[in-house]
């Protein structure tokens, strides 16, 4: 690996001082931040223009019963001879607000949001852009498509948040009572507060694979080593599933599975990257 990022730099094989200084490099990565900020406000922007959209049909489309999950585990529940037995009825819950900047606070907090999710691409481009002097050739030939890959992830894992963890946690928290004497009366600010960590966690929690691999390249973890180390990730999954979703059961298994999955995913990704090596290896000596 050259190491032109952190003051050096590797040319026809000598290590030479890098032209560019420690302050030459804060002032890089200040215009990296600086155009990152930038998309995140270009997105806000974007959102604040349909942000009445946003709020009712986005932000608070999970606890809406004719919310598009709602419906189509009705339409299931009716092909395979259910009945409306699958169909989720009114959500009986109401949302308050009891703060005086409660309403502005979820204003700026969803543009904020929305904005992050719609720049993220170009968000993490400035980030691999301030990385990528520091590669060799040969080590931007192995990653090329990381931005489309990260990026994909992470709109998977905050759609699978927001389409599955989000409506199954709110019908469940919405539903459950310990007595019918008590009526369930959200605020606004738990209600985004409970939404953000499971929707923007979860887009997180996906880079699993990605982490993993990059972790393999550079030889901290190996395919032998998380796979016989697969029980405590396990249990670690299960903590991680805890603390992003709700206390009930099913939005725990919810998360906990693909998560497994996933995991599965980064051991297979680590002893390609065993392999890869090896061969290299390989050709090297022959």
């Amino acid at each position: 690996m050259a190491f032109s990022l952190f003051g050096w730099k590797k040319k026809e094989g000598i290590e030479e001082k890098a032209e560019m200084s420690f302050i030459d490099h804060l002032e890089v990565l200040r215009k990296h931040l600086f155009r990152s900020v930038l998309f995140i406000v270009l997105g806000m922007i974007v959102a604040a223009i349909y942000n009445q959209f946003i709020v009712d049909k986005i932000v608070l489309g999970p606890i809406h019963e004719d919310f598009v999950t709602f419906k189509k585990i009705c339409e299931w529940g009716r092909q395979i001879g259910l009945g409306d037995k699958m169909c989720i009825g009114k959500i009986g819950v109401t949302m308050q607000n009891v703060d005086t900047t409660g309403q502005v606070s979820l204003f700026f907090t969803s543009m904020f949001v929305t904005g992050f999710i719609l720049a993220f691409p170009l968000v993490f481009r400035e980030f691999w852009k301030f990385v990528r002097p520091a590669l060799t050739k040969n080590e931007l030939r192995k990653t090329r498509g990381v931005i489309f890959w990260v990026s994909f992830l992470f709109f998977t894992g905050v759609l699978f948040g927001y389409f599955i963890l989000m409506p199954f946690s709110m019908n469940f928290l919405a539903t459950f009572t310990m007595s019918d004497s008590i009526q369930n009366i959200w605020t606004i600010k738990s209600y985004i507060n409970t939404m953000m960590p499971l929707v923007l966690g979860s887009g997180l929690a996906f880079q699993m694979p990605l982490v993993m691999f990059f972790l393999a390249k550079i030889g901290i973890v190996t395919g032998s080593f998380l796979r016989k180390n697969r029980r405590y990730a396990v249990v670690a999954i299960l903590i991680v599933a805890a603390i992003i979703t709700p206390p009930d059961v099913i939005s725990q298994i919810v998360v906990t599975v693909p998560l497994w999955l996933l995991y599965e995913i980064s051991i297979g990704l680590a002893f390609r990257v065993e392999k890869e090596k090896a061969r290299e290896e390989k050709e090297e000596w022959s």
